[in-house]
């Protein structure tokens, strides 16, 4: 062994602890990874055999639901799953009940916003019809007035004027006696006109 050496170096108390150190960690690490892959195979095993159960449960469950596999349950099995069913039951008709009263109060909001839109456009139209009916009474004078004041009565009742529907041109004594005759009728029935009777 001369000093030189390699064989020196791995020789000596400080480089042999830690060659000793080194060897140990390698070998034993190998066996630490062996061990915890088996552990993790383990547990994970374990693991899908509980979820394995939950999930068979779960469709058990499902089955007994949907009124299927009833036959082996027992009076108290029975009536649990029939309060968990009305209770289910309650619980839907009230999540329904309640986005029903949601669209109600939504279609409310939307039915006030266009009566409202409804009112300011009726206010608009009133203002654009009194201002043309001003400059059409300016422009006019009285011709215009009193279309205004037949048109509103023309709103409140119609009343449709009786004519002769042929085509006369000068005096027509036949004509004036028929109206003479109506208005006659007319004065002598009331307010009933001669077209009614």
């Amino acid at each position: 062994f001369s000093s030189r050496g390699k064989l020196h170096e791995f020789c000596s108390t400080s480089n042999m602890v830690k060659t000793l150190e080194r060897y140990q960690k390698c070998s034993y690490a190998t066996l630490e990874v062996n061990r915890s892959a088996k552990e993790l195979e383990q547990s994970s095993y374990r693991e899908y055999l509980k979820l394995k159960g939950k999930y068979e449960a779960l469709q058990h469950y499902q089955r007994h639901l949907l009124g299927e596999d009833l036959g082996p349950l027992n009076m108290k099995e029975l009536e649990h799953l029939e309060h968990q069913l009305e209770t289910s039951l309650k619980q839907i008709r009230s999540t329904k009940t309640q986005s029903m009263l949601d669209q109600l109060y939504d279609l409310q909001t939307k039915e006030k916003l266009w009566l409202d839109a409804n009112k300011a456009l009726e206010g608009k139209l009133d203002e654009i019809y009194r201002e043309h009916h001003l400059r059409a009474s300016w422009a006019g004078g009285e011709q215009c007035t009193s279309y205004d004041h037949h048109h509103a009565q023309s709103q409140g009742f119609f009343q449709p004027l009786e004519c002769n529907s042929t085509l006369q041109i000068g005096y027509n004594t036949e004509v004036q006696n028929q109206m003479t005759a109506a208005t006659h009728d007319q004065n002598v029935n009331g307010l009933i006109p001669g077209w009614m009777l």
